[in-house]
């Protein structure tokens, strides 16, 4: 089969086209055709080994799993004796967590990983194109304790992660101010945010308003700006982003001023992935896609990724038909 092998650390040059052998699936298991799949901020960073604790966890010169990509959408082909969840001609989506590997036309899953039929509502391109910020935006406002009628400000409110966060956050009733520049003001008013600030002209943190969670997306902006705008007793979201920038600082932060904060990993289960299917199915989450590339422009897609100016998620297709 074709698949896109990572032969070290690097550029997306090191990015290659290659016949690797089609993996069989094991008795839990079932064979997915891929149809879709995405280049997110997340590949990015594993390609280019950014933070370099990477090295440690995945492989020191080049990743273990040559074959990256951690999301798909697509159609199980063959599934092992003993599934039970899935059938053949299933359309399923799936994070393929640490296993990676949706960078190739067919891989395995374990019928109990985050592995679910598609949305209903939704094509190959449009499903895969929800997961990474989807199961992101979902856990970690999850993790804050969202509520109905709290104040939230997502910064980075175009990205993956922050569409998702804004319609998340509007689903589970609150009132959602978005912080993004100026070509993404009506994509995420029309997402559900009430109050969109143009981080070019004006400093969010000087708006004179305070949030029961402000959910820092893209890692962008300071620590400090950010946290003091959360009210007492109010949650900080730096995501991965709070591991890189100053762990210490969040965590005296936590500790002295009653504001909660929330970093790290976004956990992955099998039971938000069908969550959020159920909220897409029900129209509360639409699909932003900004680019689609083939599988042969993986470099091209990937450079994209880079410039850190996407809007939504980038999507990777295996077939023309959809």
């Amino acid at each position: 089969m074709k698949a896109i092998v990572c032969t070290k650390y690097g550029s997306p040059e090191v990015l290659k086209l290659a016949e690797v052998e089609k993996p069989t699936p094991k008795d839990h298991e079932v064979l997915i055709k891929v149809k879709a799949t995405t280049a997110t901020s997340g590949d990015s960073r594993i390609r280019q080994a950014n933070p370099f604790l990477i090295r440690l966890i995945f492989g020191f010169k080049k990743p273990r799993n040559s074959i990256l990509g951690g999301n798909l959408a697509g159609v199980v082909e063959s599934s092992g004796k003993d599934v039970t969840l899935f059938k053949e001609g299933d359309e399923v989506f799936a994070s393929t967590g640490m296993s990676f590997g949706s960078y190739a036309e067919y891989k395995c899953l374990d019928e109990d990983s985050v592995l679910a039929t598609k949305p209903s509502n939704l094509n190959y391109k449009e499903s895969v194109a929800v997961i990474f910020g989807g199961l992101t935006a979902l856990y970690f406002l999850k993790k804050a304790g969202i509520k109905r009628g709290q104040k939230v400000l997502v910064y980075g409110a175009s990205g993956a992660v922050g569409t998702a966060a804004v319609q998340l956050a509007k689903h589970f009733g609150a009132e959602v101010t978005a912080v993004c520049g100026a070509s993404s003001i009506n994509l995420v008013k029309s997402l559900g945010a009430t109050v969109v600030i143009d981080y070019r002209k004006e400093d969010f943190s000087k708006s004179g308003q305070s949030y029961d969670i402000v959910y820092e997306a893209v890692g962008k902006t300071s620590i400090s700006k950010g946290k003091k705008i959360v009210k007492k007793n109010g949650v900080y979201i730096a995501g991965a982003s709070g591991i890189l920038k100053g762990f210490s600082q969040l965590l005296w932060t936590s500790l002295t001023s009653g504001k909660k904060i929330v970093t790290g990993v976004a956990g992955e289960a099998k039971e938000n992935l069908i969550e959020l299917k159920k909220i897409i199915e029900e129209g509360g989450f639409k699909s932003v896609i900004d680019k689609t590339y083939s599988l042969e422009e993986i470099v091209e897609a990937h450079t994209y990724v880079d410039t850190g100016r996407k809007t939504g998620s980038v999507v990777i297709t295996l077939e023309d038909k959809f």
